[in-house]
């Protein structure tokens, strides 16, 4: 089978010829890797999809120094707060929809497609209305608002919902054949708000994205998200990434209970990524073939590729993928 086709095998629930790779976000150790392209990188280390390229507007101040123009701060490319506290600093803080065009070059995205044409063209970027409504805020701003000003926490998450589609909208134009919502809503023990509030501030802004895009969407979030993948698959999600098992996220008993709706992707556990220990590293990869048997299940690590990694652990992450087998 050709890479795509495994992708969407996966995403069916079929079983493929082997396991989709799916790693999202790889570009933090390109050279450590031995590429310099971060669209190259996706074919060299094996997988399945490569991400399309974007690249931030050069009025933009996100990832460097003061406030950004979504009310968020920065020092020094960490994130540290939010500034959005009225209806006027939403106004201020939400740039017009248009200007989701500039993320994108044509000419790059279009030369990617015909560089890797049997590949799967994914879009992923971290701008769920969850996560962008509370790193507008600031994390204790935004969560006490839902409790006193819930009208005012709907209509920051309805503009940051606009914003979310206007960008993928303009990923699914370029050529995205799959795309993947990052809003981390988890933590150790559970999600960050109960499964009642997110049916009430959250979900609703979910199904409205998922039915505004042409293309199948799977859902990011770290943490542990199990309370909330009955929603995930009410939405229209196709898939859930991420599947932390450092929070609890267990791939068999997950697979049991949602594998019949979403197709999983993740598990890896990345502290073995930090090591030296290699065979601890190919054992993982044989833990999660194991638990994803059966089809509907892409590998890829429960976060992303990282500085701080080991790079000789990532490259045999990467070397066994292709070699193991879980069927």
């Amino acid at each position: 089978m050709k890479p795509r086709e495994r992708v969407f095998a996966a995403l069916q629930h079929g079983q493929p010829d082997r396991v989709p790779r799916f790693e999202i976000w790889i570009d933090a150790l390109l050279q450590e890797l031995g590429e310099e392209d971060p669209t190259a990188i996706y074919a060299h280390v094996g997988q399945d999809c490569i991400l399309m390229p974007t690249s931030q507007p050069a009025s933009s101040n996100a990832w460097k120094n003061g406030v950004d123009e979504w009310g968020r701060v920065w020092r020094n490319g960490s994130y540290t707060g939010g500034v959005v506290d009225s209806y006027a600093d939403l106004a201020a803080h939400t740039p017009p929809l248009g200007w989701a065009e500039q993320f994108f070059d044509a000419e790059l995205i279009r030369c990617v497609g015909a560089a890797y044409p049997d590949h799967c063209l994914i879009f992923g970027t971290h701008i769920g209305p969850f996560t962008a409504g509370y790193m507008a805020m600031g994390f204790e701003r935004f969560f006490s608002r839902l409790l006193e000003d819930p009208s005012f926490a709907l209509a920051l998450l309805g503009a940051r919902t606009e914003w979310c589609i206007a960008m993928y909208q303009q990923a699914v134009a370029a050529g995205a054949e799959v795309l993947v919502l990052g809003d981390d809503a988890g933590h150790g023990k559970g999600p960050m708000i109960s499964p009642r509030m997110w049916r009430r501030f959250i979900f609703p802004f979910h199904r409205r994205i998922v039915d505004a895009l042409p293309v199948p969407v799977i859902w990011h979030s770290d943490g542990n998200i199990e309370a909330l993948l009955p929603m995930a698959i009410e939405a229209g999600f196709v898939g859930i990434h991420g599947l932390d098992p450092m929070a609890g996220m267990d791939l068999a008993r997950i697979k049991r209970e949602y594998g019949r709706d979403l197709a999983l992707v993740g598990n890896v556990d990345i502290r073995v990524l930090f090591g030296g220990d290699l065979q601890a590293v190919r054992n993982e990869v044989n833990r999660c073939l194991a638990a994803g048997a059966g089809g509907g299940y892409m590998i890829a690590t429960c976060n992303s590729i990282c500085a701080g990694m080991n790079p000789a652990a990532v490259a045999e992450l990467f070397r066994y993928e292709a070699e193991a087998r879980s069927w």
